[in-house]
């Protein structure tokens, strides 16, 4: 069903709510994270991560300034678990971020874990676990922040939350096991099964004709960029990722994982239709589209039950409003100068043992044994020094005020959405397609678009600006949860001098850390004594030896599984000796079967 705040508040006692928030007050969430069963798509029964026994999750409702506190209690039993509160700032908080091996220990089952902050941004997020690619399995759920000074406040007469997102199967852990492994060395990301509008399909939004809507459109997918669209109905945009923009008429959008849109969509004055609104996966994503995949998921805007829910009508052509044309409605210019430029280059290649990964600057992301935010607040005066914080962290350490450009120059042929935490950014440059390296001579926008996660496009490149005005550890990655897994991931260690004085890390964090036996000193390898030395740091395999491709591998792979198999058929037949003609077909054989993969 979709979520409308007519379900908590009608118009009028939502205005009064408002009126008498004159004081910031506590929402407190218990969250008992358990394994439940669930058929969204109707295809298949599996296992899901629901709380309190419930899935969809909850969606988490704030007023801004408000602390919000939620207490987690890990009931999976088999899996560790963490929450990350998606496009929040964290404002003095950055141990509330979520991400385990980053700001926090992992929390292990039967573990309890509590996340304290407060909120002073209003707009559209979103909450997931962030561990070791987790949320797909069912763990994300909408989080919004409500303003009683919105600049819209009295353009709509009601709310909707739409949540969009691609679904698999299986579950990730079957899932990562094969797609990272030898047996894939071109890094073919799992396709999904399905796709869904609020965790469900074909869902109906009640309507009344004549009125405006403020429609909040979140991607919580783990991969696929979704194309939406409302048949026979404008869609206006006024925020993105939690940044109020001056409006813009959008007949479709393209929203990438980890995206938000909130848009106001006038109903017609006539109950005469119902009209369906579509989203559709993006197949330039996927290497294989299966031929009974349906990428499509479809909702109905219902002025009239009793009329028929008509299907939506076949598109040839996609065309989404470009986000980049978006201007923030507080005018944010250009920033005028830049203090510290970090240029980072993806690319995606395989290891010595044969795995595909991901790569900024030939490095992969490789989690540390000690939180990097424990190591910036162990250290001492060491804390500027990136080689603390260990060589497969992709750390970059960022002075307090300084304005930072991180241009990143995509040397892959795939879309990534990027998403920085504990900001929004200003994008001043993104290229199009085959684009190649970032030139320092393109023009920039005076007032850019700004928000929290934004795509590169493929062989493209891409630069963001932000300031560093929030002290804390910061991830900086592509919002593809197959990409994380495989190391696309880098560090802004932000101010760590500043943070040693601010940060107070609560007693149930640090129990966190020792019920998973995981050291909070030191350096990334948990030494104490010489912090600059990383010896038995965790690192990433070897490289491949020179000239050896991924091609290569499967070729080794094919050879190897025929060797094995010759070896199986020979003690299967008492290894009874083979006449020349069996020989020459065996070689045949696997000559066939290893042709063009070499």
């Amino acid at each position: 069903m979709a979520l409308s705040l007519s379900k908590f508040l009608t118009p009028i006692a939502l205005f009064c709510f408002y009126a008498l928030q004159s004081r910031a007050a506590t929402v407190t969430y218990n969250f008992n994270v358990s394994w439940v069963y669930a058929n969204p798509d109707g295809a298949h029964v599996r296992p899901v991560i629901g709380i309190n026994g419930q899935w969809p999750l909850p969606t988490i409702i704030a007023m801004k300034g408000d602390r919000v506190i939620v207490n987690v209690q890990n009931s999976l039993g088999n899996e560790s678990t963490s929450v990350h509160f998606h496009g929040i700032f964290m404002n003095g908080t950055n141990e509330m971020d979520g991400p385990t091996g980053v700001t926090q220990c992992e929390i292990a089952p039967g573990s309890s874990f509590t996340y304290n902050f407060t909120i002073d941004q209003p707009g559209t997020y979103w909450y997931h676990s962030h561990t070791r690619s987790q949320y797909p399995d069912g763990f994300r759920g909408p989080l919004i922040v409500y303003d009683p000074d919105s600049p819209f406040k009295g353009h709509y007469d009601d709310e909707v939350v739409l949540t969009f997102s691609d679904w698999y199967h299986d579950s990730m852990h079957t899932l990562l096991a094969k797609f990272i492994s030898v047996a894939n060395p071109t890094g073919a990301e799992p396709v999904p099964k399905s796709s869904l509008i609020n965790d469900t399909q074909n869902i109906k939004v009640p309507v009344q004709a004549g009125k405006t809507y403020l429609i909040r459109m979140i991607n919580v997918g783990a991969f696929a960029g979704q194309y939406v669209w409302f048949e026979g109905h404008t869609m206006r945009i006024v925020e993105v990722d939690g940044v109020y923009t001056s409006p813009a008429d959008a007949d479709m959008l393209y929203i990438t994982a980890a995206q938000r849109y909130s848009v106001l969509i006038t109903m017609r004055n006539d109950t005469n239709s119902n009209f369906p609104f579509v989203t559709h996966m993006d197949e330039d994503l996927f290497d294989t589209v299966p031929q009974d995949l349906n990428p499509n998921a479809t909702g109905w805007l219902v002025y009239n039950e009793s009329k028929e829910l008509r299907p939506a009508s076949m598109i040839e052509n996609y065309d989404p409003y470009d986000d980049f044309f978006l201007i923030p409605e507080d005018g944010e210019a250009l920033y005028s100068s830049v203090d510290h430029s970090i240029t980072l280059n993806l690319t995606m290649d395989n290891l010595g043992d044969g795995a595909n990964y991901a790569f900024f600057n030939d490095v992969t992301y490789v989690a540390p044994k000690v939180p990097t935010l424990y190591t910036a607040l162990s250290t001492g005066g060491n804390a500027t020094n990136p080689v603390v914080y260990g060589e497969n962290t992709n750390s970059f350490v960022l002075q307090k005020g300084d304005v930072v450009q991180i241009i990143l120059n995509n040397q892959d042929p795939g879309k990534h959405p990027f998403h920085l935490h504990g900001h929004t950014f200003q994008t001043v440059v993104r290229s199009e397609d085959e684009e190649g390296d970032y030139v320092t001579d393109v023009a920039m926008p005076s007032v850019p678009m700004r928000r929290d996660t934004v795509m590169v496009r493929p062989n493209g490149n891409l630069v963001i600006m932000f300031r560093a005005d929030n002290p804390g550890i910061w991830l900086f990655h592509c919002h593809i949860e197959w990409h994380v897994a495989s190391g696309l991931m880098a560090t802004m260690v932000e101010a760590p001098l500043d943070l040693q004085k601010i940060i107070s890390i609560p007693e149930n964090h640090w129990q966190a850390c020792r019920d998973s036996n995981i050291p909070t000193q030191g350096n990334a390898a948990g030494n104490t004594v010489n912090v600059l030395d990383l010896s038995g740091a965790p690192t990433s395999p070897s490289p491949l030896p020179a000239g050896f491709t991924a091609r290569g591998i499967v070729a080794l792979v094919f050879s190897v599984i025929s060797a094995f198999l010759g070896l199986a058929a020979i003690a299967w037949y008492g290894a009874a000796p083979l006449s020349a003609a069996e020989l020459e077909a065996t070689r045949q054989k696997i000559e066939t079967e290893t042709a063009g993969i070499r």
